[in-house]
């Protein structure tokens, strides 16, 4: 099979997995959808995707199917469950796991994919729906070298920096995680720098163009508090995702003996976050939340 005939179904189309399947149509690559949002599924449609009532559907016209849900029990429920992927995925075809979820689940579902003679590719992505919709965004890959072979060409589609991390499949969950946590501790930095800047009577989005240009520079920071400054609400990742994510790598990083002081630090404050109402906002709110 050329990877021009590829047939790629996408489960979960909301920020990143839309973004992705935007990128997919415009390259001219056949597109399947399904997600519990029915306006995420329109919006696609009229861009030339097939809509699919249920994971299973999608799978059964899909070569390779990428997940990009949420959580772990999205994850379990979309491959697993009565109208999953797993039910009508033909052997030899392909699953893309992209969620950020604990590397022993991810090792998890590619073992039960495996026993059903499914092959799996652990890819959890980062960059943002703007990278993602032009495809520079970043995918950690871990999967057999043949695998990886064979889905070459899809993944350069979605990804101008794909970082080969090997065989090991829960190789990519645990470098997004470590990527994550310190994401974490910079958003939550650059928050509390911003406001420090505000109660000393300095004008912030100046303040902010200086520590673009020096020591202080994080991607994270310049992006979300540019944003939270100018008063954009428009939600690109969920403050809940961050506060998933950096507990997830506080799990890991507790049972490789390891406690991150910053990350523990960071993780209860966007926890804080969530419990105050921020938790379906974006999480460039952080700074209202300090505030």
């Amino acid at each position: 099979m050329t990877a021009a005939a590829q047939r790629i179904g996408i489960v979960g189309v909301g920020n990143m997995g839309g973004a992705m399947a935007e990128r997919l149509l415009s390259q001219g690559w056949p597109v399947a959808v399904r997600d519990v949002d029915a306006a995420r599924e329109h919006a696609l449609a009229a861009l030339g995707a097939v809509v699919c009532a249920t994971p299973a559907e999608l799978a059964a016209r899909s070569d390779c199917v990428i997940v990009a849900v949420v959580d772990a029990a999205q994850t379990e429920a979309v491959l697993f469950g009565p109208d999953g992927i797993a039910t009508t995925l033909a052997p030899e075809r392909c699953v893309m796991l992209c969620p950020t979820i604990a590397p022993d689940c991810t090792e998890a579902c590619a073992q039960r994919l495996t026993a059903l003679g499914l092959h799996c590719i652990d890819a959890p992505m980062s960059g943002g729906p703007a990278r993602a919709r032009n495809g520079s965004m970043s995918l950690m890959v871990a999967c057999s070298t043949a695998v990886f072979e064979r889905h070459a060409t899809l993944l350069g589609v979605l990804s101008g920096h794909v970082f080969r991390l090997g065989e090991r499949i829960g190789d990519g969950a645990r470098t997004k995680l470590v990527n994550n946590l310190l994401a974490g501790i910079n958003l939550a930095a650059a928050a509390q720098a911003v406001l420090l800047a505000e109660r000393l009577g300095l004008d912030a989005v100046r303040t902010l163009e200086v520590i673009e240009q020096s020591s202080g520079q994080s991607w994270i920071g310049s992006d979300r508090m540019h944003r939270a400054l100018a008063g954009d609400v428009a939600v690109h990742a969920h403050t809940a995702l961050l506060a998933k994510d950096t507990r997830l790598a506080l799990d890991a990083a507790g049972a490789a003996g390891v406690r991150p002081t910053l990350g523990v630090a960071a993780a209860s404050l966007f926890a804080q976050a969530c419990a105050a109402g921020h938790a379906s906002l974006d999480d460039s709110s952080l700074l209202d939340f300090l505030r």
